[in-house]
């Protein structure tokens, strides 16, 4: 009998489905499904029912307006729950390493220059005034030393960070 009824009210389901469907702003197939689902646990525990096209009907508009009530009541994250731009731990975690691995780089550089990249990356954010005063050398020196003590980085750290293998 119930492959019986299946098969009669197929028909019945998609065209209710579809109608009830637009509606609740929901896919026809879902609710379908959802019916489907509701009138085999109603076999299991009830058997069939006695008007199974009412049912059908009743079953259909009950879902379709559970569809709506929960579209109502949900609201979209204003931002992804796992916010891209708050880092994760193992980004944490690489981000800590490379600055660590900087100022080791840092720190071996010769002449004034440690004082004066230090000076640069300072969380306090000087200015050229604040750094030249503090190093006690020209305000008007500090770009083209500025330069030498990077292009002297740039040499340090080019064979810790240059790729081992090649790219292509």
């Amino acid at each position: 009998m119930t492959h019986d009824l299946l098969s009669a009210l197929r028909p019945l389901l998609t065209a209710e489905a579809a109608a009830e469907a637009y509606a609740s702003g929901g896919d026809p197939r879902d609710l379908e499904q959802t019916v489907w689902l509701r009138l085999l646990e109603r076999l299991e525990s009830h058997g069939p029912p006695r008007a199974p096209e009412d049912w059908l009907r009743r079953a259909v508009r009950a879902e379709s307006r559970r569809a709506r009530r929960t579209t109502r009541r949900e609201r979209p994250y204003g931002t992804e729950p796992a916010d891209a731009t708050t880092p994760t731990p193992e980004q944490r975690v690489l981000a800590t390493a490379r600055h660590r691995a900087l100022r080791e780089a840092v720190a071996r550089l010769p002449g004034r220059c440690p004082r004066l990249l230090q000076a640069l990356l300072s969380p306090k954010d000087l200015t050229y005034r604040e750094i030249a005063g503090e190093l006690g050398i020209s305000q008007g020196s500090l770009g083209p030393e500025r330069s030498r003590c990077l292009g002297c980085l740039r040499r340090l750290l080019t064979p810790e960070v240059a790729p081992h293998e090649a790219r292509g």
